[in-house]
């Protein structure tokens, strides 16, 4: 088992010379069993133990068993006290995924605190045949059926090959001492009813079930991995990028044409699942989404970090961030307003050699036009004002329409306003065309806009 170990090191990099590794020792037979096999060929580790106190006085043997053997073999050895049962009542989720995540945030922070490399976990075969289950049971595609990988991140899974049997049989032939969790004899929790009810009865549909399954689980890793590299592909083909604003057209999610009876255009969901999967929205919200093209247009949905609105022709996805503030007043005789928006302001006679600047960052105004103190706000309903070029007044939402802005450049857009309530500029899209420059005017009010 020990060359079987080191093979499997080698073939994936998981340790490399020299790297110093963070072992998460339970007290069971895998993690246990783990030591043992880095201490034979002399990787530098220590130990991490966490005591959730889920088994009371079992709990804190397992703790002292740990120390006893990190002391006894010279290794380094922290442990933590976690309160899991208040932390998954605060979070509301269940005890095991608590404790999964306490634990996880903990080995993380120790091994930037210590400058270590590697976190080893004693995964093994078994666990990849139980994850398989419960993910299939919730309905999962092929990232989720995969399994875990021998390596995410800082995490690694030296004992990803090796089934428990033969875990059991090297801890036996070894000598090797561990303590036994009882509850992993009792079929409370899903992957314990995997474990003891479903993977028995698995093994008995044919002798070598369950190493096929370990090779189905290989090749849907391998499969996964060419899936999304040619995902990432397409979805740098499809996605449009405009500034903080990703545009995915509707016209690069229609499929190619259908049999009948079947009428319209037909998008493909799994596309736009993946892309907004990365950024935190799940199935159903992309179901909404997907359902609400054509009908829902200006329906927003949001993900814990962004939020996706329906155009006409698209969907825009912006990240949410802070809400900023929604008036600034500008004093005279600053020369710039730092935040949220870069502004610059000048102001200077007008002379012979003049010349208007066109661009959309610039808004040259008639100074003895305006009434101060000026103020920079966000759009509100009812919003108008007199385009450059035109005769009349706009709304302002008409406006945005005209531009074909998106939901979030609404919100987001500043509007120059004199202290007489008229909108001055548009920032970075158009002036109000009664006070721009004519022969008339003697002294230029300019604003530059610096759009990074």
């Amino acid at each position: 088992m020990l060359e079987q170990f080191q093979a499997y090191i080698n073939r994936y990099n998981l340790i490399a010379e020299g790297e110093k590794v963070i072992l998460a020792l339970s007290g069971g037979i895998d993690s246990m069993v783990l030591a043992d096999l880095l201490l034979k060929t002399k990787v530098e580790f220590v130990a991490a133990h966490c005591n959730f106190h889920l088994r009371g006085e079992e709990s804190d043997g397992d703790d002292w068993f740990v120390r006893k053997f990190a002391e006894k073999h010279g290794i380094q050895c922290f442990v933590k006290h976690f309160d899991t049962e208040k932390y998954a009542s605060e979070n509301g989720i269940s005890i095991e995924m608590a404790a999964r995540d306490m634990r996880y945030a903990w080995f993380e922070e120790l091994r930037q605190q210590l400058g270590y490399d590697k976190i080893a976990v004693a995964h093994h075969a078994d666990d990849q045949a139980e994850t398989f289950f419960i993910n299939l049971l919730r309905g999962a595609g092929l990232n989720g059926l995969k399994g875990m990988k021998p390596q995410n991140g800082a995490i690694i899974r030296p004992l990803l090959w090796a089934s428990r049997e033969q875990i059991r049989q090297y801890a036996v032939e070894s000598q090797i001492t561990w303590h036994e969790d009882h509850t992993n004899a009792e079929s409370v929790y899903l992957r314990n009813k995997i474990r003891n009810q479903l993977l028995p009865t698995f093994d008995e549909l044919h002798p070598e079930a369950r190493q096929g399954l370990y090779k189905s689980l290989e090749h849907l890793s391998a499969e996964n991995e060419l899936y999304r590299a040619l995902l990432k592909e397409k979805l740098a083909q499809i996605v449009e990028q405009g500034g903080d604003v990703q545009r995915l057209p509707f016209s690069k999610l229609v499929k190619a044409k259908v049999p009948e009876p079947v009428e319209g255009p037909v998008y493909s969901f799994q596309l736009l699942f993946e892309w907004l999967r990365q950024y935190g929205f799940n199935t159903d919200q992309c179901r909404f989404i997907y359902d609400s093209i054509g009908t829902g247009i200006g329906n927003q949905y949001c993900s814990p970090t962004h939020h996706v609105v329906i155009g006409r022709d698209d969907l825009q996805l912006s990240e949410i961030k802070e809400k900023k503030d929604d008036e600034i007043q500008i004093e005279i005789g600053e020369e710039e307003v730092l935040s949220p928006v870069h502004l610059r302001f000048f102001r200077f006679e007008k002379n012979a050699d003049f010349i208007i600047d066109k661009s959309p960052e610039v808004a040259q105004l008639d100074f003895n036009k305006l009434s101060f103190p000026l103020t920079l706000r966000h759009w509100r309903h009812g919003d108008r004002f007199h385009p450059l070029g035109m005769k009349g007044s706009k709304l302002l939402s008409d406006f945005f329409v005209d531009q074909k802005f998106t939901e979030y450049q609404k919100q987001n857009v500043w509007l120059l306003v004199s202290a007489d309530g008229d909108i001055l500029w548009v920032v970075g899209y158009r002036m109000d065309d009664r006070f721009k420059i004519t022969d008339d005017t003697k002294t230029v009010f300019e604003c530059r806009w610096n759009r990074s």
